[in-house]
């Protein structure tokens, strides 16, 4: 569909553009006129033939965008967006999703860019089919990752940013973001619990900041490979457990590390680094004339939602002098809870830490925080690359606020903005209402999968992470045999996939070691009550019970 809302304006005779009909008002004396139907673009567009005015069929002499048409869709892409990606996406008697295949998506989108741009009314639709056809993780049972649920004040400051364009390197372009960054980096230092302080940085997602910290601890380890490269030192090796996040031996690859020098530590049953085994994986490497340099510990595993012994690998790092990096991207929200901080016990011997507040504190993605307990400029030093055209000695302020040249990244969104925002509208008191709720909805669930035939846990969870299986009534009487384990390890996708195709509600699955499929369920949502929980083992039975 189109919209007849441009006149065109033939100035001289026989030459035709598109203006805003706001602008006829001033063209009264022209030889004639005539309504045609544009695009979105060309209403935006103000134009003109006017002598003197054009130059190689550019427009130059004045603005070229109409601001208010701009605002005029705006307004009208606001109202869709408060309408069906605010309101319906966090309605419980919506659904969580409008599933269709990439095949079916892909003609329901149209996807093809073109030379010529659509009206405004197919524009607005268009973005009307990008929110229907996507996932609404904002939904309240939306269960399947490690984030979920809507954060109006942190919403608000993405939409701010947005509209501001900021980048955050240097004070000059963001003097706001730049401090609000500072503030909110040394709150969170605090929280940690580094009486002296530190420094720190956010970036563009917990993968990125582990790698800053395995980059950080080699430079510390041998300052030299910065300009020389990995000729600068012997074999590097550090170490990890077998539950940590896949972005370490990322990292390893992408610095040339090698993924065979991350040496992985056994993790016990409950998915916890064994720091004997640690210590005897050192000596190892040791022994092979290799040179440690950095242990990765995590609080809050991905699956099982386990944390390592911080306090006794801090010892062995001590004993080895290796640097201490603590993953706590979905952990460290604990911190926020006098009742659960003890899970991070130790952490503020950690050399650095990554903490992501768009997890369990639920800020808009992405919000990713990457600290160092050093306050000697080891982060600037390591990243700096000097840029005269942006991080000017001379400048007429005191250019220590331009902190963008400890980032590997050139731009970068002022990210904190939106913790700081939330945090100013919640305080820390209700942040940590939210994370002892989560907790305890999580401990409500788990007793009420005790309590229920043809469900079985995993493990008592430690944090929201609730591990389960569902076993269908055909299943229920057989034996804990591998026939019986590999008919349930059948189970979790279909229930998936059906619940996926209903739009009820999305939980994930998968298998972890020697264990057939399982349920697992992260709870974080405010939005969540018992009765959500109560429909989520409800609804897996009725979608399952005939498997």
């Amino acid at each position: 569909m189109t919209q007849h809302c441009l006149a065109v304006v033939a100035l001289p005779r026989g030459s035709e553009v598109c203006i805003n009909t706001d602008i006829l008002l001033s063209l009264r004396n022209t030889s004639q006129t005539t309504v045609t139907t544009c695009t979105a673009a060309s209403k935006l567009r103000i134009a003109s033939t006017m002598e003197g005015h054009m130059k190689d069929n550019v427009r130059l002499n004045g603005p070229a965008l109409n601001i208010n048409a701009t605002e005029s869709f705006l307004h009208q892409a606001m109202d869709i967006i408060m309408e069906d990606a605010v309101k319906k996406a966090t309605d419980v008697r919506e659904k969580v999703c409008e599933w269709r295949s990439p095949e079916q998506l892909k003609e329901l989108l149209d996807l093809e860019l073109k030379d010529e741009g659509e009206s405004e009314t197919e524009i607005l639709q268009r973005c009307r089919d990008a929110i229907k056809y996507s996932v609404k993780t904002t939904h309240p049972r939306f269960f399947n990752q490690l984030y979920a649920g809507m954060e109006p004040y942190s919403m608000v400051a993405s939409f701010i940013t947005e509209a501001l364009k900021p980048s955050l390197y240097t004070y000059e372009v963001a003097p706001v973001f730049t401090l609000m960054e500072q503030a909110v980096l040394k709150k969170m230092i605090e929280v940690i619990g580094w009486e002296e302080g530190g420094d720190g940085i956010f970036n563009s997602g917990g993968s990125l900041s582990n790698m800053y910290a395995v980059n950080l601890a080699r430079y510390h380890h041998s300052p030299d490979i910065k300009e020389l490269g990995l000729s600068a030192t012997q074999r590097l090796v550090l170490f990890t457990s077998q539950e940590c996040h896949y972005s370490i031996s990322k990292a390893a690859a992408f610095l040339g590390i090698g993924t065979k020098n991350v040496y992985v530590v056994p993790s016990d049953k409950r998915g916890k680094m064994i720091p004997s085994a640690l210590e005897e994986l050192i000596k190892k490497a040791k022994t092979e004339g290799a040179a440690p340099f950095m242990v990765n510990a995590t609080a809050g595993t991905t699956v099982l939602g386990a944390f390592d012994p911080i306090e006794e690998i801090a010892d062995i790092c001590e004993k080895y002098n290796l640097w201490l990096h603590v993953d706590a991207c979905w952990g460290g929200a604990a911190l926020m809870s006098k009742k659960h901080r003890h899970l991070l016990k130790g952490i503020h011997r950690a050399n650095s830490v990554a903490w992501n507040p768009h997890k369990m504190l639920m800020a808009c993605l992405q919000c990713c925080a990457f600290m160092v307990r050093d306050k000697t400029g080891l982060l600037q030093r390591c990243y700096s690359a000097q840029a005269s055209y942006l991080f000017q000695q001379d400048k007429f302020y005191d250019v220590s606020y331009d902190t963008g040249d400890k980032s590997i990244q050139c731009s970068r969104k002022p990210d904190a903005f939106k913790f700081w925002l939330m945090w100013k509208a919640l305080g820390a008191k209700e942040m940590e209402k939210r994370v002892d709720r989560a907790l305890a909805m999580a401990k409500y669930l788990t007793q009420e999968i005790e309590k229920r035939e043809g469900f079985r846990l995993l493990m008592e969870p430690e944090y929201t992470n609730v591990c389960f299986w569902y076993i269908p009534p055909s299943l229920r009487n057989l034996p804990d045999s591998p026939e019986f384990w590999k008919k349930l390890h059948e189970v979790a996708p279909v229930v998936k996939e059906r619940m996926m195709k209903k739009g009820s509600m999305m939980v994930g699955y998968q298998p972890h070691g020697d264990k057939a499929n399982f349920f697992r369920m992260i709870i974080i949502s405010p939005q969540v009550s018992k009765r959500d929980m109560d429909f989520l083992l409800d609804e897996i039975h009725n979608l399952g019970k005939d498997l």
